[in-house]
């Protein structure tokens, strides 16, 4: 095995209709999503929780370079799955048993897909998928 080959991790994420790929790799601790940087990326509160598994790594987290491809969704489903891809690549890269454990206690979702959908539209409900519309009868 050529031993100048960096190591490279590449995970995925879902969340609804939304799918996010991460690519893993030795660096400086740079994340960019769509080959936008995070700092860019939407509103402060969707970069703070991408940002929530990086700062739970802590120190292992500055020496990886992460490169995020997501699309489908809205911004919020987008963002649950850039956090499990980001989670998912780091557990991965380094292989600590500590840290996947550290995910888990904090927030299982960061590790595991959240596998809930919207409810499908009930036909003859003219709303939603369960209730009914109202009938008068006067």
């Amino acid at each position: 095995m050529n031993k100048n080959k960096e190591k490279i991790v590449q995970t995925s994420g879902k969340r609804k209709r939304a799918v996010a790929r991460a690519i893993a790799r030795k660096g400086k601790g740079i994340i960019k999503i769509n080959k936008i940087p995070l700092e860019r990326y939407s509103n402060e509160l969707y970069q703070l929780r991408i940002k929530e598994p990086i700062l739970i790594a802590g120190d292992s987290a500055k020496k990886i370079d992460i490169s995020i491809s997501v699309f489908g969704g809205g911004i919020s489903s987008q963002t649950d799955a850039i956090r499990l891809s980001v989670a998912k690549a780091l557990v991965e890269f380094t292989g600590s048993e500590e840290l996947k454990q550290k995910y888990i206690d904090y927030d299982r979702t960061l590790l595991v897909a959240d596998t809930r959908y919207k409810e499908v539209r009930k036909p003859m409900t003219h709303s939603k998928a369960r209730r009914k519309r109202q009938q008068s009868y006067r």
